[in-house]
């Protein structure tokens, strides 16, 4: 059997519509963030979804609660959906911060982490997910960083190209998480 999994990415924030890089500062959403989580509401609600995991910072804890609320599905927190840790970066434009991605896969940003230890610790989160929930559709609310992972991780794209490029936004996407997945190594 499988683990369905659905990544959403949190929802706008006052910073994403200032050009801030927020990193792993809270955040707040807008108030289009707010219509956007209520849009996810409509979207996944009645998805069949048995458990959503959430970035611990706080507008995807924000976005997810928003979102699942009320509805009887449980929320975890989970650190390893944090966004990438810009270290001294974090809060700063991020026209600063994308003139450095491409030099950031494997080596860290100052003070934070690298782009490769994003991936790390999504590969963690995802080998415990296939253990633990065979057969389960389950929601991850997190950030750009981590739609990244996913997309190395289960459709073996390039890091250093996903970086490199805009992110492009999408109302959620869907992966088949076989049970008892291992990172490829």
């Amino acid at each position: 059997m499988s683990v369905r999994l659905v990544y959403e990415t949190h929802s706008t924030t006052t910073d994403n519509e200032a050009g801030i890089a927020t990193g792993w500062l809270p955040g707040e959403l807008s108030e289009r963030g707010l219509r956007d989580a209520a849009d996810l509401a409509r979207r996944r609600r009645d998805d069949g979804v048995d458990l959503v995991y959430s970035s611990d910072l706080h507008r995807a804890v924000q976005t997810a609660q928003l979102a699942f609320g009320g509805t009887g599905v449980e929320i975890r927190l989970d650190a390893r959906l944090r966004e990438c840790d810009y270290g001294q970066l974090n809060g700063a434009p991020v026209a600063r911060l994308d003139r450095q991605r491409a030099q950031r896969v494997d080596t860290p940003f100052p003070g934070g982490e690298s782009y490769r230890q994003v991936v790390d610790r999504t590969a963690d989160l995802l080998e415990e997910l296939a253990d633990r929930h065979d057969g389960r559709r389950l929601v991850l609310v997190a950030h750009s960083a981590n739609r990244h992972a996913l997309a190395v991780l289960l459709e073996g794209a390039d890091l250093h190209r996903l970086v490199s490029v805009p992110f492009a936004w999408q109302p959620g996407w869907e992966y088949e998480l076989p049970a008892g997945w291992r990172r490829p190594r």
